[in-house]
């Protein structure tokens, strides 16, 4: 099986447990204002690769993984590539490679055969990573373009087989660094029993440059990223430092 692929990364640090192997997925279907990688839209754009020549890849870096290391699949959208992508960590659990998928859930529905092959992907995926955009539906919106509906029903199905979560939360000034919204997330975030982290990312513009590129308007041309403080105050209502699972 062949599936579009944007970038590879020999070593990662930020994106799951231990030094990662990222193989970063093309399309998506959402356009959140903040993203900083539109070149990774279009699912045409990306190479193809077969999933033997990507578990290849990420073979020749294992003796730098140490015990806690692995493979991460990001994007774009990985399951956008759902077929795609439970092949190659198939492939990746049959070598005995920790798997960790880095996903905003945007794909996600409990219909039909997508599921059915969701719940196989499941089998093989050691450690999800995935956002919250925005905890109000109509905010979601205007952020990301989608409802938002679907992925919390994914954040609830992941907490009932108790599949471990990162949880991420892009602070934006303007959008998402709010008190109020922050507190409704940090209790959505509490009705969940399978959180092992939660981290704040400061909005960046550094993306901005990538959109002029590609000829499309950068949507947060006049945001700030936000300041110190902010961040701190949100870290304190999400209470991250309340959840210790696989703390480097």
């Amino acid at each position: 099986m062949k599936g579009y692929i944007h970038q590879l990364e020999s070593f990662g640090c930020a994106d799951g447990p231990g030094s990662r192997f990222i193989i970063f997925f093309a399309g998506c279907p959402l356009r959140c204002k903040f993203c900083h990688n539109p070149d990774t839209w279009d699912i045409t754009k990306g190479t193809l690769y077969e999933t033997d020549e990507l578990i290849k890849e990420a073979l020749s870096c294992r003796s730098y993984w140490g015990k806690k290391g692995g493979i991460t699949v990001s994007g774009g959208e990985p399951l956008f590539q759902i077929d795609f992508l439970t092949e190659l960590l198939t492939k990746a659990k049959e070598q005995g490679i920790n798997t960790c998928i880095d996903t905003s859930g945007g794909c996600f529905t409990k219909e039909g055969e997508w599921f059915k092959k969701f719940e196989q992907l499941m089998e093989v995926t050691d450690l999800l990573l995935m956002d919250i955009k925005h905890i109000n539906e109509e905010e979601h919106i205007k952020l990301t373009g989608k409802s938002g509906k679907n992925i919390i029903e994914m954040f609830r199905y992941l907490d009932e087989i108790k599949k471990p979560i990162w949880i991420r939360h892009v602070l934006t000034p303007g959008i998402t660094d709010n008190d109020t919204y922050l507190t409704e997330t940090r209790d959505f975030i509490r009705t969940l029993s399978n959180v092992k982290r939660v981290e704040i990312l400061p909005y960046h513009g550094l993306g901005a440059i990538k959109y002029k590129d590609l000829g499309i308007e950068y949507p947060l041309k006049d945001t700030e990223s936000p300041a110190k403080q902010r961040v701190e105050n949100a870290r304190t209502i999400l209470e991250c430092d309340k959840y210790t699972g696989w703390k480097e």
